[in-house]
């Protein structure tokens, strides 16, 4: 049986897969960079315990912040 995520939990992952979906409006030659930026990104908080709440939502208002930046078209690639 699968265990339920929190409503945090879920939230991060929507926002991981967004980003994700991102890179494949991206030229082809840089889709790697921007799927390696974005583990590291997500990667770099995976010990923060689950109770941070306002950590936790900072950062998503952050990295929302940021997938509105990543979703222009002129910005194609990141290192």
């Amino acid at each position: 049986m699968a265990r339920r995520l929190s409503g945090l939990q879920r939230d991060v992952l929507s926002l991981y897969k967004q980003c994700m979906k991102v890179t494949y409006t991206k030229p082809r030659a840089t889709q790697h960079h921007w799927r390696n930026y974005l583990r590291e990104e997500f990667h770099k908080y995976l010990h923060l315990p689950k109770k941070q709440f306002s950590t936790i939502e900072h950062l998503l208002r952050t990295g929302n912040r940021k997938l509105e930046m990543f979703l222009n078209p002129q910005i194609k690639d990141i290192h």
